[in-house]
C-alpha cells in the first residue's frame, strides 16, 4: 500500500495476542473482529461494511482503492467479499511474525512424523 503515496506504519499484535489468549481465543477474537466488519445482512465484509466501519480499526483516512485493495487480497473466491474464512485467513497472512511461527511449527511436526 506504501506504492499508493503513504506509508502505513503497522505493528504485528498478532504473535503476543496468540501467546497471551491461545490459538482458540485468538481465532475468537478474529471472529469478533470479522462480526463488527461484516455487512449484517450479507453476513460478509463488502466495500461498504468495510468502509463504513474502518474508523473503528484506525483506517479512516484509507482511500476507496486502498480499502478494494484489501478485499482483492483477501478474496479466494472471487465474489468481491470476504467471508469469515477469508478474513481470517487474510489476517494470519498480513501478520510476518505469525506466518513465520506457522512455518516453524509446520517443520518440526513434519520433522516428528518422518
Amino acid at each position: 500500500m506504501a506504492g499508493l503515496g503513504r506509508d502505513i506504519v503497522f505493528e504485528d499484535f498478532f504473535p503476543s495476542m496468540v501467546e497471551k489468549l491461545g490459538s482458540e481465543g485468538f481465532l475468537k477474537e478474529l471472529q469478533n473482529g470479522f462480526r463488527v466488519l461484516m455487512d449484517e445482512e450479507r453476513e460478509v465484509i463488502t466495500f461498504d461494511s468495510l468502509k463504513r466501519n474502518s474508523a473503528l480499526l484506525g483506517l479512516e483516512g484509507m482511500s476507496d482503492d486502498e480499502l478494494m485493495c484489501m478485499l482483492r487480497e483477501g478474496d479466494m473466491d472471487g465474489d468481491g467479499c470476504l467471508n469469515e474464512k477469508e478474513f481470517c485467513v487474510l489476517m494470519v497472512r498480513l501478520s510476518p511474525d505469525l506466518m513465520d511461527k506457522s512455518r516453524m511449527w509446520l517443520a518440526r511436526s513434519v520433522e516428528n512424523v518422518f
